[in-house]
C-alpha cells in the first residue's frame, strides 16, 4: 500500500568502513561481506550528490542477508579521500571504475546496480561500458539528457540549478553557506530530517575546502546540450537503458524530482524487461522516506532474478 512516507527510519549507520587506495587517493566503503545462501552476485549500491553510502544505512540490512552488499562513498564524498581534482564526470568515472577493478576484480561476476541520482549516471555508464557483468540494474530519480531545465526538475528547484551552475553565486551558495547539505536535503524529502541524520550529512564538509565536489557537479549535469561530453554520455547510455534486455526495476513518487509521473510512465512503457514499483508520495531521496518498501521491492526482485 503507497503511503506518505515512513516512520520507523533509523538514523543508525550499523557498519563499519572499508578502505582501499584508488588512483591517487582512496575510497571507502560498506562491505557486508558473503551472506549464507547461494547467490555469487553482488549488489553494487551507488549513492548521489551531495549524500554518502550512510543513504543506504535502512535498505543494506532488508538485502544482506540474500546478497553481498558494497556501497561505496564516490570519491571527494562521505569519508572517501578529497584529492585536489577537478571533480568532472570523467574523474568520477575513473575512480569508480577503478574501486570495481579492485574489489570486485573477478571478471565473471556478476553485479546487479542500485543507482539514484548522480550515481545513476556513472553507474549507468560503468553498465554500458561493462554489459557481460550487469545483472540487474535499480534506479530512481536518476540522471538522463534533459532537454531543458523544465525538463529537469520543476520550480522552485530550476531557479536554485541554475544559480548552482553560475560560476560566482554558485561558490558563493555551495560552498560558503553550504547550501547543498542544509537546504537541498531537507528539502528533497517528506519526512523531517533528524538532527543526527543531518549531522551525517553534514561531516563530509565541515571544511569550506572539502565543497569543491559539491560545487562543481550542478555543472556537469547533462541539461540542454551542456556540458557537451556529459550530454553526449547521456544520451549514449539513455539509448542502452532502452535496449537492452538487462533486469530492471524502477522506483517513482509523486510528486518526484527528476522522475514526474508523466517521465516515469513514458520510460516504464518503453524500457525493456523493467518492473515498476509506485512508492507513494515522495521528492527526490526516496530511500529517506520509503526504505523498508523499497529494501522488500528490492529483495524480492534480486530473489526472482535468473543467471
Amino acid at each position: 500500500m503507497a503511503q506518505s512516507y515512513e516512520t520507523d527510519v533509523s538514523a543508525d549507520f550499523p557498519f563499519t568502513l572499508q578502505h582501499v587506495n584508488v588512483l591517487e587517493s582512496y575510497m571507502t566503503y560498506v562491505d557486508t561481506g558473503r551472506p549464507n545462501s547461494n547467490r555469487q552476485e553482488v549488489a553494487l549500491l551507488i549513492h548521489g550528490n551531495p549524500v554518502s553510502s550512510y543513504l543506504w544505512r535502512n535498505i543494506i540490512p532488508h538485502l544482506s542477508p540474500q546478497i553481498r552488499c558494497i556501497a561505496p562513498d564516490l570519491i571527494g564524498f562521505g569519508a572517501s579521500g578529497k584529492p585536489p581534482i577537478p571533480y568532472l564526470v570523467t574523474d568520477h568515472a575513473a575512480y569508480l571504475s577503478a574501486f570495481i577493478s579492485q574489489i570486485l576484480p573477478e571478471p565473471n561476476q556478476k553485479v546487479i546496480l542500485i543507482v539514484q541520482d548522480f550515481g545513476s549516471l556513472l553507474g549507468f555508464n560503468w553498465a554500458s561500458q561493462n554489459q557481460e557483468r550487469v545483472g540487474g540494474i535499480a534506479f530512481w530519480e536518476f540522471l538522463r539528457p534533459f532537454e531543458s531545465f523544465a525538463d529537469f526538475v520543476p520550480e522552485p528547484s530550476q531557479t536554485n540549478y541554475r544559480r548552482f551552475r553560475d560560476e560566482v553565486e554558485g561558490r558563493e551558495l555551495i560552498v560558503e553557506q553550504n547550501a547543498m547539505i542544509e537546504r537541498v536535503i531537507p528539502n528533497a524529502m517528506l519526512r523531517p530530517i533528524t538532527q543526527v541524520e543531518h549531522d551525517h550529512y553534514r561531516k563530509p564538509f565541515l571544511e569550506k575546502s572539502d565543497r569543491e565536489v559539491l560545487l562543481r557537479i550542478p555543472s556537469e549535469l547533462p541539461i540542454a546540450g551542456s556540458p557537451k561530453d556529459v550530454w553526449d554520455l547521456a544520451v549514449m547510455y539513455t539509448e542502452w537503458l532502452l535496449e537492452s534486455e538487462v533486469p530492471k526495476l524502477l522506483f517513482w513518487a509523486t510528486p518526484g524530482r527528476l522522475l514526474v509521473q508523466e517521465k516515469a510512465e513514458w520510460y516504464l512503457e518503453r524500457l525493456k524487461n523493467v518492473k515498476g514499483v509506485f512508492v507513494g508520495d515522495g521528492l527526490h531521496f526516496l530511500e529517506e522516506d520509503h526504505p523498508h518498501l523499497m529494501g522488500r521491492e528490492l529483495v524480492q526482485w534480486i530473489a526472482d532474478l535468473q543467471f
